[in-house]
């Protein structure tokens, strides 16, 4: 072991025999509503890790500690080794399993993960095993990455790659899950590159992980797990106001959560987590609470 990996472990809270573990959090108590089965039997609230990047990979442990202080029970993560020219390099530092230790160690879960396209083209039998370590129930695809005069032809072979992707996940006990930026709610003639995705991908095979914050380009998450039952494993949580032209805290903008979240029974969503300005974190997780 070299010494900047076992100074991360450290500065982590993982002890070197593996014993060390950070204490329980109070912080846990306080926030019970996020620790058990919210309103109508909703699993607790996650977040995305990728804006907390820089201080999650300063420090991770007393990080991940401050998070769930906040109420937030899950964590999904970037994944080190696809990431790790986008500031997740000292968190590559870490086997699975080390990480795993950290998170359990925060009070938190990691059920999912970002993956991208090319690690997972180049070592999926590594990030399976990697995501089983962890003790994740999903890996998602964080995006295609295609140029931006990709043709629908583009996408739908990238979908077809992505399925036979997810016959391998499967048969390793982990669903395969898409995630959308805004690229791909733009349209090629008359067709949402959105919804060819929706057609190419095999339900069973591929989930989808809505990113709410495409509302600020007039679509509603609701909508699209009401048109297509059944067909969302996650969703990306965000707000935003037309007044303001800019994101806001959840529960502060025009998503309707109300409705969203009975609609999200029909898309049939497992898991939610926050992706939002740092700053934004704390007024989130109070409106959810509620």
């Amino acid at each position: 072991m070299n010494h900047s990996r076992r100074n991360f472990l450290k500065q982590s809270g993982l002890t070197l025999a593996g014993a060390g573990l950070l204490p329980a959090l109070g912080a846990s108590g306080r926030n019970a509503l996020f620790q058990s089965p919210g309103k109508d039997g909703w699993p607790p609230f996650g977040f995305q890790s990728w804006t907390i990047r820089e201080p999650l990979n300063a420090d991770f442990g007393p990080t991940l500690e401050k998070m769930a202080g906040l109420g937030y029970s899950y964590v999904e993560m970037c994944s080190p080794l696809g990431y790790k020219e986008s500031g997740f390099a000292a968190l590559n530092e870490l086997t699975g399993k080390e990480i795993a230790s950290v998170v359990k160690g925060a009070g938190l879960i990691c059920n999912s993960s970002h993956f991208t396209m090319g690690e997972l083209r180049d070592h999926l039998e590594n990030r399976i095993e990697w995501a089983r370590d962890v003790g994740m129930k999903q890996m998602v695809c964080s995006s295609f990455w295609l140029p931006d005069d990709a043709t629908l032809d583009d996408y739908r072979r990238a979908a077809g790659e992505l399925n036979r992707m997810g016959e391998q996940t499967a048969s390793a006990g982990l669903q395969m899950v898409f995630h959308n930026h805004h690229m791909e709610f733009e349209k090629r003639g008359d067709v949402l590159i959105y919804d060819a995705l929706l057609e190419e991908f095999d339900p069973a095979l591929v989930k989808m992980q809505f990113q709410v914050a495409v509302v600020d380009l007039g679509y509603q998450a609701a909508d699209y797990f009401r048109m297509h039952p059944g067909r969302f494993q996650s969703a990306h949580l965000a707000d935003y106001s037309t007044e303001l032209e800019k994101q806001v805290a959840i529960g502060q903008g025009v998503v309707d959560w109300d409705d969203f979240f009975v609609a999200a029974k029909t898309g049939g969503v497992k898991n939610f987590y926050v992706e939002m300005a740092p700053e934004l974190f704390p007024p989130s997780a109070e409106f959810l609470s509620a």
